[in-house]
């Protein structure tokens, strides 16, 4: 198990990678801990769970509101935590969202660590403090932004993953390609994500080169100012799409992206979006799809990366060097309608 500290912010967060769950122990202590999981991350690792403290919530999205971060605060109440009490979230994004996010503001925040589940929350979103709920069909609208004390990544884990959730995670993969690594761009290109499942070590370190690459965005700006605005690159119309049209959230992306791709080729010349939309077809993410323009726009006008009139829509200039770019949202509704 390699051990990395890495500070951002105030906060050092301890990355476990190479990690097995049955060395949790040695991070965290049994008895004043609780893991936050859902049903189907507890039945597949129910074994290895033994003698530890659990709340176990229901699976999905849907999930990941208000209500359920009201019940999660109340079994942490019946269950005696207290600020010395470790809350650890063991799943996919979801959970390390709502466990981040209850973590920050029970009794005003207590010490939380995550154990990613899926390919998706072991590269993006278990990374960077980002927590919170979302409002109807507005994602992650409400929420704070708080480092874990610890990152502990055990990619056995993903063994047992749909195919639909190792899409999900790709769809992430292929974005940091995009904005910030040309070279794993190429490397992306030579194989698959059936290749990445057989291959262990290689997905091993292809976890551990993401994980590291978001968490330089975000230790260069924690909250948001200026490049960590570059993680955004597929999500503003990914999001929009994402909770009306009940796609998962590596669909969303990958449509958002190839969206982004002809932006970028409309306003700053990028010459790859070619390339860019084969990849995604690649690893099995959908590319263009049919949407109503005008409910998606309503939806994108509450985007969080909105200013008074404008929205800043992360572009490409080239494979490995992506930008904040202003527009005006009427502009960006007329160039969406064109594609």
């Amino acid at each position: 198990m390699e051990i990395k500290k890495i500070r951002i912010g105030q906060t050092i967060t301890d990355y476990y990678f190479g990690a097995s769950l049955s060395q949790l122990k040695n991070v965290a202590d049994k008895k004043h801990s609780i893991i936050l999981t859902d049903e189907h991350v507890f039945e597949a690792c129910k074994s290895k769970l033994k003698g530890w403290n659990t709340i176990v919530i229901k699976a999905g999205e849907e999930y990941k509101i208000q209500q359920t971060a009201d019940t999660v605060i109340d079994s942490l109440i019946e269950m005696e935590a207290d600020r010395k009490t470790t809350l650890i979230g063991l799943g996919g994004g979801v959970i390390t969202d709502l466990a981040g996010y209850v973590g920050a503001i029970y009794m005003r925040g207590i010490r939380t660590g995550f154990i990613p589940t899926s390919l998706l929350a072991m590269v993006d979103a278990s990374i960077g403090g980002k927590n919170g709920v979302d409002v109807e069909v507005y994602k992650n609208l409400v929420g704070t932004i708080r480092q874990p004390s610890f990152l502990f990544f055990d990619t056995s884990l993903l063994q047992t993953l749909p195919t639909a959730e190792w899409q999900n995670g790709f769809a992430e993969i292929i974005k940091h390609a995009a904005i910030k690594d040309a070279a794993m761009f190429r490397s992306l290109k030579e194989h698959d994500a059936a290749w990445y499942q057989k291959k262990k070590s290689e997905l091993a370190a292809l976890v551990r080169r993401n994980a590291l690459l978001k968490t330089k965005v975000v230790q260069l700006d924690e909250t948001e100012q200026g490049d960590r605005k570059l993680l955004n690159f597929g999500h503003t119309l990914g999001h929009a799409l994402e909770n009306q049209y009940e796609l998962s959230h590596g669909q969303a992306v990958s449509i958002g992206m190839t969206y982004a791709a002809h932006l970028s080729e409309a306003l700053l010349g990028f010459k790859q979006a070619t390339a860019l939309v084969k990849l995604i077809d690649q690893y099995g993410l959908p590319t263009y799809a049919d949407f109503d323009r005008t409910k998606v726009f309503d939806v994108l006008k509450h985007d969080k990366k909105r200013e008074r009139s404008n929205l800043h829509y992360i572009l490409l200039q080239k494979i490995g060097k992506g930008v904040v770019h202003t527009l005006p949202l009427t502009q960006v509704k007329q160039l969406i309608e064109q594609i």
